[in-house]
């Protein structure tokens, strides 16, 4: 049974650092929740600016839904991870939550 090379790899859909598959974020607006403002925001001390680069520094973005994503970084020697939604309609990138680990 021979498999074609477009069905091989139909269902890879990691976005590493060193990937040839990259997200483009230019041109989006950065949206974060309110609860990820007041929670997340405010524990890390991230602004906008500092978002859109963890989202540009990321070094696996996953695609876990049809407009859904996690983005896995490490700042400050601990790895973050932001849920976003991304929206190619609006241009926007709307952050729903993080987590934090060791």
């Amino acid at each position: 049974m021979h498999i074609q090379k477009s069905e091989r790899f139909k269902y890879n859909k990691k976005i590493t650092k060193n990937s040839v598959k990259r997200m483009d974020i230019t041109g989006y607006k950065i949206r974060p929740s309110k609860h990820f403002i007041l929670t997340w925001m405010r524990k890390w001390d991230y602004n906008i600016d500092s978002l859109k680069s963890a989202l540009e520094n990321a070094y696996t973005v996953d695609k876990v839904g049809k407009v859904k994503y996690e983005a896995y970084t490490r700042s400050k020697g601990k790895s973050r991870k932001l849920i976003f939604l991304k929206y190619e309609e609006y241009h926007e990138i709307f952050i729903i939550t993080g987590a934090e680990g060791k």
